[in-house]
């Protein structure tokens, strides 16, 4: 059994899907370590040819893998190689649902996205959003906000509010729940008057324990107590305002923002456009 693998994704786009698809799969090994990169916008022979190449020279003839799609006959070729092992994403795929559809595929790398410039326009506007409402900043323009997570510090509110924003479109601002909310037990008018868009995120107090224990070890702010109670406190916020909550622990950011869309009853096809 390998214990590690050089992983290539390659496109002649943007290779996110290619890097989306393999990483799908590769997580199912979890005891093997994977070294990946991506080689992006191959659109002639000769970029193929210098990108092989180097994937040679950086594997050293290990048999890396190889997730391709590049749709250009050609230009695959050069990758399917007997001292690589090649998956071809695209390829078997599309010519099944030729079959299937009775249709011939447009097989142009990069189309959905080339061709939605509203969806791209949509994406860049809420990444914009969510970095500029990031960590209860600019509360007044909450009004705006499609999504908005509440929470203590360090649940994990912004990696999600920046997921949902890059992946989704979604525009998504973030409010820390501060020692005055939590005692008060009242949040903002900003939060309460667009209620229907707040997600309250939390987490066990060992795993928020664990988190700032290592950016502030040994501190008050870390310790197990202080977490305990914070987030019962929060919790108690939760309920008093009839706020849904997401738990974070044992899920990863993406199924966080997925159910989190859910929650909020916000329609896939709202956001599947910007993938």
């Amino acid at each position: 059994m390998w214990t590690a693998k050089d992983v290539y994704y390659i496109s002649g786009s943007t290779a996110l899907l290619a890097e989306e698809m393999g990483q799908a799969l590769l997580c199912q090994f979890q005891e093997i370590r994977f070294h990946e990169e991506k080689l992006p916008f191959i659109k002639t022979t000769a970029d193929a040819e210098r990108a092989m190449e180097y994937i040679m020279e950086e594997s050293g003839g290990r048999r890396p893998l190889l997730f391709c799609t590049i749709l250009n006959e050609e230009i695959r070729r050069i990758f399917d190689s007997t001292e690589v092992e090649f998956i071809d994403i695209f390829g078997d795929l599309l010519d099944r649902l030729e079959s299937l559809l009775e249709a011939k595929a447009l097989r142009v790398p990069g189309y959905s996205r080339s061709t939605n410039d509203v969806a791209l326009a949509k994406r860049a506007e809420a990444i914009h959003f969510s970095m500029e409402h990031d960590d209860g900043t600019r509360t007044g323009e909450y009004d705006e906000a499609e999504i908005i997570l509440v929470g203590v510090s360090r649940s994990g509110k912004t990696p999600v509010s920046i997921y949902i924003a890059t992946h989704m479109g979604i525009k998504t601002a973030n409010f820390p729940l501060t020692a005055e909310n939590l005692d008060s037990y009242e949040l903002p008018q900003e939060i309460i008057r667009n209620k229907r868009k707040v997600i309250g995120l939390t987490c066990s107090a060992q795993l928020l324990h664990k988190i700032r224990e290592k950016r502030y070890s040994g501190s008050r702010y870390a310790r197990m107590s202080t977490c305990t109670n914070e987030l019962n406190q929060a919790r108690q916020i939760f309920l008093k305002y009839n706020i849904p909550v997401v738990e974070t622990d044992n899920k990863s950011i993406e199924e966080t923002a997925v159910q989190i869309t859910q929650t909020l009853d916000i329609p896939k096809k709202q956001w599947r456009s910007t993938l």
